[in-house]
């Protein structure tokens, strides 16, 4: 059964180097491991199988990106034949992220290092929040090596039970064992946990408590030497790995190949793959068009826009063609976190002069004016301001569609009608039939 070898198959080990990226050169007998560092790594090489099928959910299961060639405009369409891309999307990032996690429980469980414990458990908060948001009721395993015999193991758990168990517990105790050394390594940081604890409470829709997370990013993020670039085009692009507003990435490299065998999130939205060669939604253009009215310089256009968006060929270059295969795939950066800190003190009940404030150098950075605080005064207006600010700053940054249901506006933003079933994917099918129905599928699939 394939998640019986997820779960209990042999760590593989992976020796430390600049970018956490060596292949795995060996498979050591779990007894007699001391130094847990190459399983570490391990559990942030397996993240790399989740970065494209993210990407892909993120963007082209929403209104910025669309699929031209049969069967992958199943992800336009909202039906029970999203199955047919488990091969290429939901099995290697199902199977990835459980590889990752079983990596990160030998850590957690027999590590000694309590930095090392603590890096391992950020990643295993990250897979299971990546798992929980793509499928909703998932699987849980704690243990680095579970009862063979034991196939109740296997039953998928309600969502709140993995936030509640796996997800928010490992995000705190991260928190209390990291600091923020290792932030331009690549490596998880408390700025880190607290940035996606912080994201995690805003998914569940606890504006409270993500206020007060995502209020400790932005207080510590200059002691950690995070701030928001000065240019928006200086975030992306291979010679921009790692910049200062980068709070974590997956850093992935051509020199390595990893379990992901097919066309690179950077190919998908650059039009370079012939599923969709015109990937560009031209909603997303006119999404950038109605910003027209903002510009500071009524001569120029949203400096995000030439970035982001290739009107002429309905593509994007955000991740550019040369040097694409190097790019690191960005989990966390400052603006995101921004931009949901305004959001959570929105929902808190904060003037609008307070949370728009925290919009301007975002704004202004793109070449916009401040929103007025006079004329957006009150709390829809501001809530729909931050998510058209959301869109245009993260773009094919697979954020938008966890941000449409996260929001519950799916169906104003998309313009239809969709079946709450279509909001989460489908378990991959070969996991349901390895497994007798032990695991079960999402209703609608």
């Amino acid at each position: 059964m394939r998640i019986l070898y997820i779960i209990l198959g042999s760590v593989l080990l992976l020796t430390a180097c600049e970018k956490l990226e060596q292949i795995p050169p060996n498979i050591a007998e779990s007894t007699s491991l001391t130094d847990y560092e190459g399983v570490l790594n391990a559990a942030y090489f397996y993240q790399l199988a989740s970065v494209t099928p993210m990407a892909v959910m993120g963007d082209f299961r929403a209104d910025n990106a669309l699929m031209i060639e049969s069967p992958y405009t199943d992800f336009d369409e909202f039906n029970p034949n999203l199955t047919s891309m488990e091969d290429q999307f939901f099995g290697p990032f199902y199977s990835g992220l459980y590889k990752s996690i079983l990596s990160a429980n030998r850590v957690i469980d027999e590590s000694l290092n309590s930095t090392e414990v603590g890096e391992a458990q950020f990643l295993r908060a990250l897979s299971y929040f990546k798992l929980v948001r793509v499928f909703g009721d998932v699987t849980i395993n704690l243990l680095a090596a579970p009862d063979i015999n034991d196939q109740s193991i296997l039953a998928r758990k309600p969502a709140a039970e993995v936030y509640n168990m796996v997800i928010i517990p490992d995000l705190e105790d991260a928190i209390a064992v990291l600091d923020n050394a290792g932030i331009a390594s690549g490596r998880a940081t408390q700025l880190a946990a607290q940035a996606l604890l912080g994201k995690v409470y805003m998914q569940l829709g606890d504006f409270g408590n993500a206020e007060t997370q995502l209020a400790a990013v932005i207080n510590g993020a200059d002691a950690a030497s995070i701030a928001l670039k000065e240019n928006f085009a200086d975030i992306f692009g291979v010679d921009n790995d790692l910049n200062s507003e980068i709070i974590f990435a997956t850093q992935v490299s051509s020199s390595i190949v990893d379990e992901y065998g097919f066309s690179e999130f950077w190919s998908w939205s650059g039009g370079l793959d012939t599923k969709s060669l015109e990937p560009l939604d031209v909603d997303l253009i006119a999404a950038f068009d109605a910003v027209a009215g903002d510009i500071i310089d009524t001569i120029g256009i949203d400096l995000r826009r030439a970035v982001t968006i290739i009107d002429t060929l309905l593509a994007s270059p955000k991740f550019p063609q040369t040097g694409g295969p190097d790019h690191d795939w960005i989990e966390l950066r400052l603006a995101d976190v921004l931009l949901l800190y305004a959001e959570a003190k929105n929902e808190n009940g904060a003037s609008a002069e307070e949370v728009l404030d925290l919009l301007d150098p975002i704004r202004i950075r793109a070449g916009l004016n401040p929103l007025d605080h006079t004329e957006l005064n009150n709390q829809a207006a501001i809530r729909q301001a931050i998510q058209d600010e959301r869109r245009l700053e993260l773009a094919f940054e697979g954020q938008r569609w966890f941000d449409l249901v996260r929001t519950g506006t799916v169906d104003a933003e998309m313009g239809e009608t969709i079946n709450s079933n279509y909001h989460v994917f489908p378990i991959p099918v070969s996991e349901i039939l390895s497994t007798r129905n032990v695991i079960t599928q999402n209703e609608g699939y």
